[in-house]
């Protein structure tokens, strides 16, 4: 079973929905016994960075996310999810973010002004690790992204995909059991759900 981690945030239904819809056991839940004994886990969500943070320490699961991502079973950060696996946002100065990768949350260029903010949309990946949750997926595929702040990873050998919008953006992080992605699989089509389906099979081993 993998448990989808509920902390108020928007989007989380759709990605329940994209896991069933691949045939997928999982649950919606914030109850830290529960995520523990998952196979596996997804932080999904939109929203902001320091809002976020406050509510999972009011939901008493900030330290069940840290310790979920150190016993070594499969976990996913999606959008938000992935921004709060870093120590901080430009978004939400001075808030701590889990500090599971060590990098900044930046906010996008608009180029003076030639650019619209939030990236939101389909843009092209540059893949740079072909396992894991691209495993089968083929060259510069297209994702959705909703965002106005963007991973700039200190470790780019965890760098698993970039884009470009205004600037170089680390799309997604790949490293032992932790994957993560900037953009939403679970609204990026027939692309977006092999990489699903692959993180599934990841949890079922």
């Amino acid at each position: 079973m993998i448990a989808i981690i509920d902390y108020g945030a928007g989007n989380i239904q759709s990605v329940f929905k994209a896991l069933r819809y691949i045939n997928c056991d999982a649950k919606v839940t914030n109850n830290p016994d529960e995520i523990l004994k998952a196979d596996g886990a997804i932080l999904p969500g939109v929203g902001s960075f320091g809002d976020t943070m406050n509510t999972m320490e009011q939901f008493n699961i900030k330290d069940t996310v840290i310790e979920y991502t150190k016993i070594g079973k499969p976990f996913l950060g999606i959008c938000l999810g992935l921004q709060l696996l870093f120590p901080e946002s430009e978004e939400s100065l001075g808030v701590k973010g889990l500090s599971v990768f060590e990098g900044k949350i930046k906010k996008i260029p608009n180029n003076n002004g030639q650019l619209k903010i939030p990236h939101m949309g389909w843009n092209s990946l540059d893949i740079k690790k072909k396992d894991g949750l691209f495993k089968g997926i083929s060259e510069k595929p297209y994702v959705y992204f909703v965002h106005s702040y963007y991973l700039d990873v200190k470790d780019k050998s965890i760098v698993s995909s970039q884009t470009v919008y205004g600037t170089v953006i680390d799309a997604s992080v790949q490293k032992d059991n932790i994957f993560a992605t900037q953009f939403h699989p679970e609204k990026s089509g027939e692309v977006g759900l092999k990489m699903l389906r692959n993180f599934a099979d990841i949890v079922n081993g």
